[in-house]
């Protein structure tokens, strides 16, 4: 239950977002959509700052064919009231162009499943509900519990915090088995992500017919009744053809198979896609109402929290010094490291797998007001082979998120703005009322 004070906060939070969110803005989805001829997209402006640093990103861009490095850059310029007008620059940006999104299509099922909850409507169903998942037959395990969460009690807020600390794939296919296959694809198509398919769970090797399977889910309130139960769903979704091959081989039981890998039954979510995601949950206000998520303002908070939370900041769950501040943060730290700064926080959401490595993310500077989006993705399997654990991660991927998002934060720094943003809003309390963040 709200306590007053919170709900003071809520309030406050959406009159914030209103107010300093009241211009409209094109998204990359939308800017994309409009001028198809001019793909792939590249801004001479972003191009020349790229090569304002010749040790970081000469090799890289004159190679771009085998490294496939896509960037989106928004400036952020406050009008009055605070209202922020958006500008995107581009670099090699494609839609047409495949990149497996890995642990990013997280960001958008966390903020579904808030949505899905608000649209039940029911007392005493919230992200603190308690969720059990029941078996959906072999291979669909259930969970009862989660000692993470201190008491135990598994929970869609539970999840969403485990999804943005550490990037948790059992907390994200949690999410998907509440969600089903059809409401994450129909609501995403609808919100104008036509080309966006969510197929299957990560990191767990399932058939088909599996993950278009969920199991069932039930929601209990503190005496233990029954407040929602949403029964075992079978996904009829037809999906869209697609011929994603991407390398010259794969390693299949040990063997080497010398043909292009296929990904047309994998996940696919396109970076202006993602980027357009982020922007709707900065700044609702700043896009269509078709392409804004149905949260309230307690759970923009709880998102924005998580989002920008260091391991370290969490009791439940609890993080031990393996996971540095960095651990999520690819862009401006590389994946690495403590964050010294503490005026810098990182709203974002990275993803690395089958060499493809990406952050979409929002960088603030309290104390030099200094804001900025930036979404880039970089594809590090020089060898063209899958699954052979041979990624080019630490040599290249890493060092090259690391060095974009300080080219990018230093020119911010020096940019000059004819006004400073207000980013009062963004400042999060990481820890709450209860001491249980």
């Amino acid at each position: 239950m709200l306590t007053f004070s919170r709900l003071l906060l809520c309030a406050s939070l959406l009159v914030w977002i209103a107010s300093c969110s009241s211009l409209r803005n094109a998204t990359p989805t939308q800017e994309l959509k409009q001028n198809q001829s001019a793909w792939p997209k590249t801004d001479t402006f972003l191009l020349h700052l790229l090569q304002q640093h010749p040790n970081d990103f000469d090799t890289l861009l004159r190679h771009n064919d085998r490294w496939k490095i896509r960037i989106i850059y928004t400036q952020i310029d406050r009008q009055k009231r605070n209202a922020p007008r958006l500008k995107h620059f581009y670099f090699n940006l494609d839609p047409r162009d495949y990149f497996y999104p890995a642990s990013t299509v997280k960001l958008p099922a966390a903020l579904l499943a808030l949505q899905k909850l608000n649209e039940r409507k029911m007392a005493g169903l919230d992200k603190n509900t308690t969720m059990i998942s029941e078996s959906g037959g072999p291979g669909l395990p259930p969970l009862f519990n989660d000692p993470s969460s201190g008491d135990g009690r598994p929970t869609v807020a539970q999840y969403i915090k485990k999804i943005f600390l550490v990037s948790d794939n059992e907390a994200y296919n949690r999410l998907y088995e509440f969600l089903g296959q059809e409401y994450l694809n129909n609501t995403l198509h609808h919100m104008g992500y036509d080309s966006v398919q969510l197929l299957h769970r990560l990191q767990v090797s399932l058939s088909e017919e599996q993950n278009r399977t969920t199991n069932p889910v039930r929601f209990y309130d503190t005496a233990a009744n029954v407040v929602f139960e949403q029964p075992l769903q079978h996904s009829a979704l037809v999906y869209q053809k697609r011929q994603d091959r991407m390398g010259t081989g794969f390693i299949s039981a040990g063997q080497l198979v010398q043909k292009p890998f296929d990904f047309s039954q994998k996940n696919r979510f396109p970076l202006a896609d993602l980027h357009s995601v982020l922007q709707s949950v900065l700044f609702p206000r700043s896009v269509p109402a078709k392409q804004r998520f149905r949260l309230t303002g307690d759970d923009y908070r709880f998102v924005w929290t998580c989002m920008s939370m260091k391991p370290k900041e969490s009791r439940f769950p609890q993080y031990d010094s393996r996971y540095s501040d960095a651990y999520v943060k690819f862009l401006l730290y590389g994946g690495q490291g403590p964050i010294s700064n503490p005026s810098i926080r990182v709203f974002n959401k990275v993803g690395d797998a089958y060499g493809f490595l990406q952050d979409v993310a929002y960088v603030v500077d309290f104390d030099k007001g200094v804001e900025f989006m930036l979404s880039a993705s970089i594809y590090c399997n020089s060898d063209g082979i899958f699954n052979d654990d041979k990624y080019d991660y630490d040599t290249v991927g890493f060092p090259f998120l690391k060095h974009l998002g300080e080219a990018i934060y230093q020119y911010e720094v020096q940019r000059k703005k004819k006004r400073l943003p207000d980013l009062s809003g963004f400042r999060m309390n990481y820890t709450d009322s209860s001491g249980r963040q």
